[in-house]
């Protein structure tokens, strides 16, 4: 069989990080069987739908390294890859499927819909909705001719039951008896999103239709409406939602939901990706840190577990910080230049750019976010503002103004200036006042960054200079009296 899958986003909202593994796993299934990957907008909600969000979809994907085969922005052999540009392609779908008895104009109101669900449910039968409320042919006729207006509901052939094998899930049923009559046209003419998926699923020819679990109970109807069509039915796979770490479904209470949030937050593309991958799917060999292509070369799609998946932005944040040692220190000062320019305000210049590669790996040593840099590296680019809460627990201890006041006097007068030249100098201005390393070096980790945290002390001074240092010193000694 040829593969093609696809990956039809909403554009009603930033991209979701569940959507993003949805995405992730159509991708892997499409490139390990050589197979095509659609990128498709599920756009026929006008009122929620906005360019802005369509534009995300597409940048997020991107940032995360799935490209497409077919699709919104690529194009391919189909005219268009949006839904509300195939309007008319539904309306035809749905005449045809009246013209053929497998679907009729429905002049239920809501009203009566209401009762009837209230009446069978009393009755003890299925509350879903059987065309039973539905006028004779020709008062339908005669009402239709009169522009009364009317949906068009697919008629469920009952009794009847739906089943396929599910990738993931395995056998599936659904008695018809549960499944209602369901609007596949409003009344204004545009589609729903069972007949709008359908009909892009046929004509695109989707063999694999990879999607949330939260879309199974709407596979008999999709299914039903594939073989109306006349056409073969995919093969699907629903995969489990993700849930926070307190086993609900993931919201923006458990933290950031959207793909946007974590790359804003200095997330590398590659740990996502590899975080996604791993939440309901293994690699083998009880590996966590996979790169992309050996994804594509072992990902099976009918390993992924059914179980829900626990998206957890602490072993996501490790995760990060395990790709960001991994880098190399151009890749890293390539990749925190545009934020500490961003934090700055203004470009760094060739010498400024010299101390960011000066003091970068040892940053980056420690580091878990990209956004955890400007920050810590602020102190050697300008004046620097002492964060107060790291001034009143360091700088108000005993020792404190002691070991500033000797700092600048020593590094004022040392000979030569490297990092060890600063250590071994301020390490015998230590020994001298009997203070602890603990003690005597965080007031002037303080002095010289604006905060305790920061990157190495003896490094840091070494890269920020004497003039800059003695300054920094002297004016952390006079606030201190």
């Amino acid at each position: 069989m040829t593969v093609r899958v696809r990956f039809a986003p909403s554009p009603t909202g930033y991209l979701h990080v569940g959507g993003g593994r949805t995405g992730l796993y159509n991708y892997l299934f499409a490139r390990h069987n050589n197979g095509t990957f659609v990128l498709r907008s599920d756009d026929t909600d006008e009122a929620r739908s906005t360019e802005e969000f369509r534009l995300d979809i597409i940048e997020s994907l991107r940032w995360l390294g799935l490209d497409w085969d077919e699709g919104i922005e690529v194009g391919g052999p189909m005219q268009t890859y949006r839904q509300s540009e195939r309007l008319a392609r539904y309306q035809e779908v749905a005449a045809e499927l009246v013209a053929a008895g497998k679907a009729y104009h429905s002049f239920a109101s809501p009203e009566q819909l209401d009762q009837f669900r209230k009446e069978a449910q009393a009755a003890g039968r299925s509350p879903a909705y059987d065309g039973s409320l539905e006028p004779s042919p020709a008062d339908a006729t005669a009402r239709l001719a009169a522009e009364e207006p009317a949906t068009v509901r697919f008629a469920v052939p009952r009794p009847g039951e739906t089943s396929f094998e599910d990738v993931v899930r395995g056998t599936v049923a659904f008695d018809h008896a549960q499944v209602e009559d369901f609007v596949i046209l409003r009344s204004n003419g545009t589609p729903t999103y069972h007949l709008a998926s359908s009909v892009d699923d046929v004509d695109f020819e989707i063999s694999h239709v990879i999607r949330g679990e939260d879309l199974l109970s709407s596979t008999p109807k999709h299914i039903l409406l594939t073989e109306a069509m006349g056409a073969e039915r995919a093969t699907y796979a629903h995969l489990s939602l993700l849930m926070g770490p307190d086993g609900k479904k993931l919201s923006k209470r458990h933290g950031h939901t959207a793909i946007k949030a974590y790359r804003d937050d200095g997330y590398l593309a590659t740990a996502m990706v590899n975080y996604l991958a791993l939440l309901g799917w293994s690699p083998g060999e009880d590996e966590t840190v996979v790169s992309l292509g050996d994804m594509v070369a072992r990902f099976d799609l009918s390993t992924v577990s059914k179980n829900p998946a626990i998206f957890d932005t602490d072993k996501l944040q490790w995760m990060n910080g395990v790709y960001i040692r991994e880098m190399s220190p151009a890749e890293f000062v390539d990749a925190v230049r545009p934020l500490v320019e961003a934090d700055l305000d203004r470009r760094l210049d060739d010498g400024e750019m010299e101390k960011l590669a000066e003091i970068a790996p040892l940053v980056q040593e420690r580091a878990k976010l990209l956004t955890e840099v400007p920050p810590q590296v602020r102190f050697l680019f300008g004046d620097i503002e002492y964060d107060e809460a790291s001034w009143n627990k360091v700088m108000t201890k005993e020792g404190a103004a002691e070991a500033v006041a000797g700092a600048a006097d020593r590094l004022a007068t040392v000979d030569g200036w490297s990092i060890d030249v600063v250590e071994a100098s301020l390490r015998a201005m230590l020994a001298e006042l009997e203070l602890s390393a603990r003690k005597g070096l965080q007031p002037l980790r303080v002095a010289i960054s604006g905060s305790s945290v920061s990157p190495p002390l003896f490094e840091s001074i070494a890269a920020l200079g004497r003039p800059r240092t003695v300054e920094r010193l002297e004016a952390a000694r006079e606030r201190m009296g």
